[in-house]
Formats: C-alpha cells, structure tokens, sequence
C-alpha cells in the first residue's frame, strides 16, 4: 500500500463496508482507547523496530502491528510509584485529564510487557531493571495477562517504579466511524532497556521480528495505515537520537482520524485528516 500527501487507495471491502454504514444512517461505535508502543533498539548503524503479527482469530488477524492494546479499569485505578513527567504533564502531552493520562501511561508500559516481555520499570528513579525472562517472571507476566494480578501490584510486590520518562508519546489516531469495532490509540516509542530481551510470549501473536523501519515499509509487510504511517516517520527521522528529537515536538494531542473520500468517478481513498 502506497501512502502520501493525498492518502492511501482503499480496500473494496472497507469501501462496501463504509457505503453500507452511510446507507443505513449507521451509529459510530464509541473508541476504546489504547496505547501501543514502537520499541526501538541500536544495530551497528541504524536502528529497528519490534513487530508482532496478530493470529488470524483476532481482530485485525494477519497484521503486523507493535505491541499494545486497550486501556482497563485497572490501569485508570492504579497506585503506584512514578518517575518521569506526572501524570498533569502527561495530561498536557496527551490532551486528556490526568487521571486518564495516566491510565494510557500505565496500559502502554503493561502491554509492552505482557506482550513482549519487557518491563519499563526500575528500583528507582534513575535505573531499570535487567533480564525479566526468568520463570518467576514469566509466572508475573501470565498472572498479569490473565488480570490475576494487577500491573500496580506486581510493581509493588517487587519494590519497583514506573519508568514514564523511557516512553515518548508520538502520536494519536482514532478508528474510522464506519468500523463497528473503534480504537483511540496513542503511540508511543520506547528504546529496548539495556539487559532486557524481547519474547515471543503474547497469545495474541504467531510472529514477531526486528527489523529495520525501511526494511519493514520496502518488503510490505501487511500493516494497517497507521503502522505503515508511523514506520515512515520514524524511519525518515534517521538515527535513534532523530527519534527522540522528534518526539519532543509530535504532536500526540490531535487524532488522526483517516475519512474515507468516495468520488462519483475515481478511486476511493483514505484521506488522513
């Protein structure tokens, strides 16, 4: 799929399904709101980028997305200890009330372990924690995955604090109207800790890779729009200290919410607006 200034082509099933939706006056669904997370690691002269592909039973199957997924009760209800930017000043990143900032802050650093192993957190303030793929981990993260412990808990069992500073938000995009299942995403991107390793431990991926964002985008890997977008951004910001000097200034306030443009003659697009 192709993506510039002027949007992408859309696929014929969407384009049947959005027609069907305008028809019948259909009713958007609300958007669940989520977080995902790009991890980024150093190679010899460059940098990649951590993928996973969703089994076919879920929704969105077959795609090759970052790991993430929904925001739960129980990250809005957490206690726990913080380093990095507070919750209000994530507010202000993030363009939502504290309390919700701090929700989607606490869903992407849970996601990005239960679904990768690995854990943005530390025994205070300046560290974080090395290797987590012992047994007694993995026991941790399943507990968790399986909401038999929650993500504030299993930081306090083992004294440590949430390292907000090592996630950088990028941006936010929300699921077209049509779509009967809808996702508020914020993105964000994070640098692999030193002595942690990713694993292929989420039920919800039968592939994962490293590779490199160019190399993602030239072998068109099957991606929804906004993975393919986001791989372009970060890959056109060059090195890994490009990624954070453009992180400072993404905008991850304003949705982007692509609309889906039907000409009388000419092919459908999505237009990201």
């Amino acid at each position: 799929m192709t993506i510039d200034s002027d949007g992408f082509p859309a696929p014929a099933a969407l384009v049947e399904h959005a027609r069907r939706f305008q028809a019948e006056g259909g009713t958007p669904a609300t958007p669940r709101v989520a977080a995902t997370v790009l991890l980024l690691r150093p190679t010899d002269a460059d940098f990649e980028v951590y993928v996973i592909r969703r089994v076919a039973a879920m929704t969105f199957g077959g795609m090759y997305a970052f790991p993430g997924g929904g925001v739960d009760r129980s990250d809005s209800e957490a206690h726990l200890d913080w380093a990095g930017p507070t919750p209000g000043e994530w507010a202000d990143r993030l363009g939502v009330a504290p309390e919700a900032a701090q929700a989607v802050v606490c869903a992407a650093a849970r996601e990005v372990f239960e679904e990768a192993g690995v854990l943005l957190a530390g025994p205070d303030r300046e560290t974080v924690v090395g290797d987590v793929s012992g047994d007694d981990w993995e026991a941790a993260r399943q507990d968790l995955e399986g909401r038999r412990l929650g993500f504030a808990a299993l930081l306090a069992d083992r004294q440590l604090t949430l390292r907000s500073d090592l996630l950088l938000p990028w941006s936010r995009w929300i699921t077209p109207e049509f779509e009967p299942r809808r996702f508020d995403t914020y993105f964000f991107v994070a640098l692999l800790p030193a002595g942690q390793r990713t694993r292929d431990v989420s039920g919800e991926a039968d592939h994962t890779l490293w590779i490199r964002p160019a190399d993602a985008l030239a072998r068109a890997l099957t991606m929804l729009p906004p993975t393919l977008v986001t791989l372009a951004q970060v890959a056109a910001a060059g090195d890994l200290a490009g990624v954070a000097r453009a992180a400072a200034d993404r905008d991850a306030v304003t949705p982007v919410i692509p609309r889906l443009d039907l000409p009388p003659d000419g092919e459908p697009r999505f237009v990201l607006g």
